[in-house]
C-alpha cells in the first residue's frame, strides 16, 4: 500500500502551483504512461506513477514578448534539478518513504536531457520510464504543456490512477 497516495500530492497547494503551471494534464498523462510502462520493466509502479506526475514540477515560463521562447527554454533550462528538489522536499514533507523520495527525484532529475551536462549516462529502470514515459506525451511546439481539462476530471483521472496503483502493487505482493 502506498504511504502517499497521488491524489494527496495532487491535492498540495506546491503541486497546484508548480504542475499546474507546466501542465496538469500533461502531468496526469505522463503517470499514466510510467505507471503502464513499470508494469512490463519490474519497475515499483507507485514510484513511477508518482515520477510521471511530478517530472516538470521544476519548470519555469521562458518567455521573450509574451511569445515562449523554446530557444532560451533550451539554452537556460534547468527544470528537471528544480524540480527533483522540489519534489523530493514535497514527498518528505507528506510522509513518503525516504528512499521512495529519493528514487523520485532522482527519475526526475533525469527525465530529460535538457539541464545535464553533454555525455552518456546509464540510466536506472525508474529513470528511463519517466524519460519515455515524457516522450510518448510530448507535442510538437511544447503543446503538450498546455493542454487543458475540467479541474472535477483531473480529480476523477488522479483518483483513478490511484485506485490502479493500489491495484498492480496488490497483484505483486500475490
Amino acid at each position: 500500500m502506498a504511504k502517499v497516495k497521488l491524489i494527496d500530492i495532487y491535492n498540495h497547494p506546491i503541486s497546484q502551483k508548480y504542475i499546474r503551471r507546466s501542465g496538469m494534464a500533461h502531468a496526469i498523462s505522463v503517470a499514466y504512461y510510467a505507471l503502464h510502462l513499470a508494469k512490463g520493466h519490474n519497475v515499483n509502479p507507485d514510484w513511477a506513477a508518482k515520477a510521471g506526475f511530478l517530472h516538470d514540477i521544476g519548470h519555469y515560463e521562458w518567455y521573450s514578448d509574451g511569445q515562449w521562447d523554446y530557444q532560451q527554454y533550451r539554452e537556460y533550462d534547468i527544470h528537471p534539478i528544480k524540480g527533483a528538489e522540489r519534489a523530493h522536499k514535497l514527498l518528505i514533507r507528506l510522509g513518503e518513504d525516504k528512499q521512495a523520495a529519493k528514487e523520485i527525484a532522482h527519475a526526475i532529475l533525469f527525465h530529460t536531457d535538457s539541464a545535464l551536462p553533454k555525455g552518456k549516462y546509464e540510466l536506472a529502470p525508474l529513470q528511463k520510464i519517466i524519460h519515455l514515459a515524457d516522450e510518448k506525451d510530448k507535442q510538437p511546439e511544447n503543446l503538450h504543456h498546455y493542454r487543458k481539462i475540467d479541474r472535477l476530471k483531473e480529480k476523477a483521472l488522479i483518483q483513478r490512477l490511484d485506485q490502479k496503483i493500489e491495484n498492480v502493487m496488490f497483484e505483486k505482493s500475490n
